[in-house]
């Protein structure tokens, strides 16, 4: 392991360097890994180990026919590589439950009779597991129990694999019944694509992660979004104005200088007037959004946020209701505003980011 020092805390990462792809094919030599549900990870995930030599097959519900076709277009072969969920499963000496958190409840039962004493039972979130008493997944004895959390979307992990850069990841291992969980782990992280992987838990990735979803990463980023477009546009601005400085110039410019150099570069390299503005008002925002971000954490460790999933999702009916709120955003002005200026960028960069996210997943459910 390497030791980072982040913040002046010494965290140790795992790298590329230290597990290698062929040491992670060594890992899982022997190994079939089953890929269930093929809808939001699961085609990143299943697409960068098939590339990186792993023996991948695909367990997807061909009644839901737009995933079924499309693992069928990434080169998934029914009957050779693509299976019933339940036939995977049967098949995988490691199984990864790559459907939404509401469908591992709904499957589980039958995944849970297809494992065998020293299968592994793989995770990209720890939600199932640690809300076990609302989610019923409580893994027999014999099977390892591990989680490789990728910090992006199926998007992002294919294209940064497909860019050489990896993602990174936090991995975890809730039982080891084989005295290998963690080293299956290791290697399993390296395999989908990970750039380097630091240790957690199935709790702690679990709570930072519903928390982050809720807050910053997306929640919080629409709210704040919503309500300075609405602001600009009450006070007599145009669409493409109010648009371009709320999300144009954060999403195109701002957000990446952070990425690649933090935010004190990203101040110490703004007008004198924007800096100033900036560090006056930052701890105004802190001071009003702090409270909402500890409401948050407090409903994601009791379970009221899995209680609230569950029951929403698990509907007959969710689909319908989800599609409806995401057609409010999407058509809303300041979305529509978005789709117009996207319209504007040049033509090579819209299809270099088509190219990008084609096929490679979003955010969603299977």
């Amino acid at each position: 392991m390497a030791t980072i020092d982040f913040g002046g805390v010494k965290e140790e990462v795992i790298t590329r360097e230290e597990f290698p792809v062929s040491k992670a094919l060594e890992t899982l030599k022997g190994e079939t890994i089953a890929v269930i549900g093929y809808g939001v990870q699961g085609p990143a995930q299943a697409l960068n180990m098939k590339d990186n030599g792993f023996n991948v097959i695909i367990g997807q519900a061909s009644r839901f026919e737009k995933d079924w076709n499309r693992a069928i277009t990434d080169g998934f072969v029914p009957g050779e590589t693509l299976f019933e969920i339940e036939e995977a499963a049967k098949r995988g000496t490691i199984v990864m439950m790559l459907v939404s958190d509401a469908a591992q409840k709904a499957i589980w039962p039958a995944i849970k009779s297809c494992l065998d004493e020293g299968d592994a039972l793989y995770f990209s979130h720890g939600f199932s597991i640690v809300y076990k008493e609302q989610t019923g997944v409580i893994p027999q004895e014999g099977v390892d129990v591990l989680l490789v959390a990728p910090k992006g979307s199926g998007t992002s992990v294919r294209r940064n694999f497909l860019s050489g850069a990896g993602i990174n990841s936090s991995f975890a291992v809730a039982q080891d019944a084989t005295g290998r969980a963690n080293d299956r782990a290791l290697a399993i992280g390296i395999a989908v694509g990970s750039g380097f992987l630091f240790p957690t838990t199935f709790e702690n990735e679990v709570y930072s992660d519903l928390t982050g979803e809720r807050g910053v990463l997306m929640g919080a980023l629409a709210g704040i979004m919503e309500g300075q477009y609405e602001v600009l546009r009450a006070n007599g601005h145009s669409p493409s104005e109010a648009f371009n400085e709320t999300v144009e110039e954060l999403t195109e410019s701002l957000i990446r200088l952070v990425g690649e150099n933090g935010m004190d570069w990203m101040y110490a390299n703004c007008s004198a007037t924007a800096q100033r503005g900036a560090l006056d008002w930052k701890p105004k925002f802190k001071e009003a959004t702090l409270p909402v971000f500890q409401a948050i954490y407090d409903r994601v460790r009791s379970g009221a946020e899995c209680e609230r999933v569950l029951s929403a999702c698990g509907g007959d009916d969710y689909q319908e209701k989800l599609t409806a709120e995401l057609d409010e955003i999407g058509n809303s002005e300041m979305w529509l505003a978005g789709k117009a200026t996207r319209s504007l960028r040049p033509k090579e960069v819209a299809r270099q980011i088509d190219a990008d996210t084609k096929g490679v997943g979003g955010r969603g459910s299977n």
